[in-house]
C-alpha cells in the first residue's frame, strides 16, 4: 500500500526522467539487443535463507572473545552459583550460567557497550557475541540482573586476581597511585526538588498508588488488570524513590549549613537519590558520582575499587588505603595522589600505613610579599614545617622538597590518569544504574575488564592455548 508520500512523488519521478534525453545506441548495441533481451541475476533481499553455521568457527584464534572466555573460565565463580535457585532434580527452567552473562558484559565493557538492550540485540547479530553466549537465549533483563546483583562477588573477584598477580611476580604492589574521575549519573538535573517539593510528590505518589490499587481490585477485566498492575508498580517504584531522597536530605542539609549556607537550599534527586551535583571536567555542574580508582604503577593493575558520593577527593585517600589494606594485608610503601587529596587529618590517618606523595600547596602571600616578589604567586618555603603541623604532615612536606619525590611523583599521571583514560574510552561516560551500589558494580566490571587486558601482557603463557602471537602487545592493554 503507497503511502501518500509516495504517491505524490512518483509524478515528480516520472516528469523528471522523460525529461532526460533520449540516449543514441550504436549500431553494435542495436545488434545485441537484436539477439534478445539479457539474462541476469538480481539481488532478493527478501528470500528467508536457512545456512548451517558452526559457532565455533566464527572468531579466529586469538580473537579478544577468546580471550575474555579463558579469563572468565579461570576464576572462581563459586558465590554467583550459589545464588541460583535452578537445582537438579527439581522443577524450573534452567539458569543461564554466569560463565556466559559474566564473559558477555566483560566483553561489552572491553568495546565500550554498555546498555544491556543494545547487547542483547548484539548477541543476536554480533559473532564475537554469539560465539560467547554459545547459542543460549539471553535477554536484557537477564543481563541488568547479573550486572548489578553480584558486587561482593566481583569485588571478591577483584581482589583473587590481583594476589593471583601479586603471587607470579607480575604485580608488587610497592608505589600505588590513586585518582577520581567523575562521571554522569542516570539523573536529571531538573529531578533535583527541596524539601517541600519532594514530600509534595510523595503525598501524590501514595494516593495514586491507593487509587491504583482500587482500581485494580474492582475491575474484572484480565487486559485492564495488567494495565493496572504495571501503573501502580511504577508508582510504587516512584514512592520509594522520594522516600529515598527526603532520607537523604538530611545529609545535603548539613553540607550546606557547613558551607555557610541556607539549608533550605538542600536538594536531592528524585531520579537517584545518591547522585550529588559536582563539578565536571569541562567546568559545568550535573548529577554524578566520583568513582575511584588504585593502580600499581608497575604494573598499571587496578588494585582498588570505590564510588563516592561527594564531588570532593580531600576524603578520598583513606577509605582507599584501608580497602587495599583488608584485600592483601598489606599497603604499598609508597600513594601518589594529586593535590585535591592531601587534607592534614588524611596524612595523619595513613602515616603509619604508607608514605603520602603529593603536592605541597603553596602558602597565600600577603599584599607586601606580593609586591616585594613583583605579584608573585606564593611564599617560599612552603616545605618548612609549620607550627600547627603534626610529625605525619611536617614530614611529607620535607619528603616532598627531595629531589626522589619529584622523580616519584612522575609515576602518578602515567598510572592513574592513563587507567582513567582508558575506562572513559571504554565507555566510562554516562552511568546506566542508579544508586551507589549499583554503580560500584558498573566500576568493578571495568577495573576487572581492564585487568584482564593488563593480564594478557603480563603473563602471556596463560592465554597461550587461546591467542595468536599478533594478540600480545601494547595494542591490547
Amino acid at each position: 500500500m503507497h503511502t501518500r508520500h509516495e504517491a505524490e512523488s512518483e509524478p515528480r519521478e516520472r516528469e523528471l526522467f522523460e525529461a532526460l534525453a533520449p540516449v543514441e545506441r550504436s549500431p553494435s548495441k542495436l545488434v545485441a539487443s537484436a539477439r534478445g533481451k539479457a539474462r541476469v541475476l538480481m539481488p532478493n533481499r527478501e528470500q528467508v535463507e536457512l545456512r548451517p553455521m558452526d559457532l565455533e568457527s566464527l572468531l579466529p584464534a586469538g580473537h579478544r572473545a577468546r580471550l575474555v572466555w579463558e579469563w572468565v573460565r579461570r576464576q572462581d565463580l563459586s558465590a554467583m552459583y550459589e545464588r541460583i535457585e535452578a537445582r537438579e532434580g527439581t522443577v524450573g527452567r534452567a539458569a543461564i550460567a554466569p560463565e556466559i552473562l559474566f564473559a558477555l558484559w566483560l566483553y561489552a565493557t572491553l568495546e565500550g557497550v554498555g546498555s544491556a538492550r543494545q547487547l542483547s540485540r548484539l548477541i543476536l547479530e554480533h559473532d564475537a557475541y554469539r560465539w560467547i553466549s554459545g547459542g543460549v537465549q539471553v535477554n536484557h533483563h537477564s543481563l541488568s540482573d547479573f550486572r548489578v546483583g553480584h558486587g561482593e562477588a566481583l569485588d571478591e573477584m577483584l581482589s583473587a586476581s590481583v594476589a593471583m598477580l601479586m603471587s607470579a611476580g607480575a604485580v608488587k604492589l610497592a608505589t600505588v597511585a590513586q585518582d577520581g574521575v567523575r562521571v554522569r549519573a542516570s539523573a536529571g538535573a531538573a529531578s533535583f526538588r527541596r524539601r517541600a517539593s519532594l514530600q509534595e510528590n510523595l503525598e501524590r505518589a501514595r494516593e495514586r498508588v491507593r487509587g491504583l490499587k482500587d482500581q485494580l481490585e474492582a475491575d474484572p477485566g484480565l487486559e485492564s488488570r495488567r494495565k493496572a498492575a504495571a501503573q501502580q508498580r511504577a508508582r510504587r517504584e516512584l514512592e520509594q524513590r522520594l522516600e529515598a531522597a527526603l532520607a537523604r536530605l538530611p545529609e545535603m542539609e548539613a553540607i550546606k549549613k557547613r558551607n555557610g549556607k541556607p539549608i533550605e537550599q538542600a536538594r536531592a534527586s528524585s531520579s537517584d537519590a545518591q547522585a550529588s551535583v559536582m563539578k565536571m571536567a569541562d567546568g559545568g555542574y550535573r548529577p554524578a558520582y566520583n568513582v575511584q580508582f588504585a593502580s600499581d604503577c608497575d604494573s598499571h593493575v587496578v588494585v582498588g575499587v570505590q564510588v563516592s558520593t561527594s564531588g570532593s577527593d580531600m576524603a578520598q585517600l583513606e577509605p582507599m588505603v584501608e580497602q587495599l589494606e583488608q584485600r592483601f594485608g598489606t599497603t604499598p610503601d609508597q600513594w601518589l595522589v594529586d593535590g585535591g587529596y592531601p587534607a592534614h587529618e588524611q596524612i595523619e590517618a595513613v602515616a603509619g600505613k604508607t608514605e603520602v606523595y603529593a603536592p605541597v600547596p603553596q602558602a597565600r602571600a600577603d599584599k607586601g610579599d606580593k609586591d616585594e616578589q613583583g605579584g608573585g604567586g606564593g611564599c617560599p618555603g612552603n616545605h618548612e614545617r609549620k607550627p600547627d603541623d603534626s610529625d605525619a604532615v611536617a614530614q611529607w612536606r620535607e619528603r616532598m622538597a627531595t629531589p626522589r619525590a619529584k622523580d616519584l611523583y612522575r609515576l602518578r599521571a602515567a598510572t592513574a590518569e592513563c587507567v582513567n583514560a582508558q575506562a572513559r574510552n571504554r565507555g566510562l561516560q554516562r552511568l546506566p544504574v542508579r544508586g551507589q551500589a549499583k554503580v560500584r558494580c558498573v566500576a568493578l566490571l571495568f577495573a576487572l575488564a581492564h585487568n584482564l587486558m593488563r593480564s594478557i601482557v603480563l603473563m602471556p603463557k596463560m592465554f597461550s592455548d587461546t591467542q595468536a602471537p599478533c594478540a600480545i602487545g601494547p595494542g591490547t592493554a
